[in-house]
């Protein structure tokens, strides 16, 4: 498929798109007229690689760990080293605190909520 219909079935701007390939997430073939041609897999890769930066990853990281996914169902893979499983863990440890934070501030809100209700 073409990069416009990749872009469509996936609501990634078409220049995100180019990004992702220039940065090595995501592969291209070209055209004898130089169009970029992607395999259907393309579209789970793209959701995946959504899904991580919203996680909070960054392109780099995204780089290392995707040679360890399978796009298909997200599963790990035998590739994985020991280093990115530390420098994962260490991601996954920022992001329960993120949520720990983001508990405290909705338990905060709720109190706030519940004090203005009473008459």
């Amino acid at each position: 498929m073409r990069i416009g219909e990749l872009a469509r079935r996936t609501g990634v701007s078409e220049r995100s798109l180019r990004y992702y390939e220039k940065q090595g997430m995501l592969s291209a073939e070209r055209t004898p007229g130089g169009h970029r041609e992607y395999a259907e897999a393309a579209v789970d890769r793209v959701i995946r690689i959504q899904e991580l930066f919203a996680a909070g990853l960054c392109s780099e990281k995204i780089v290392q760990l995707l040679p360890c996914m399978r796009d298909t169902d997200g599963g790990p893979s035998v590739v994985a080293t020991p280093k990115l499983v530390a420098d994962l863990t260490a991601e996954r440890a920022r992001i329960d605190r993120m949520i720990a934070d983001l508990v405290r501030s909705r338990d905060t809100l709720d109190e706030v909520i519940d004090a203005a209700r009473l008459p």
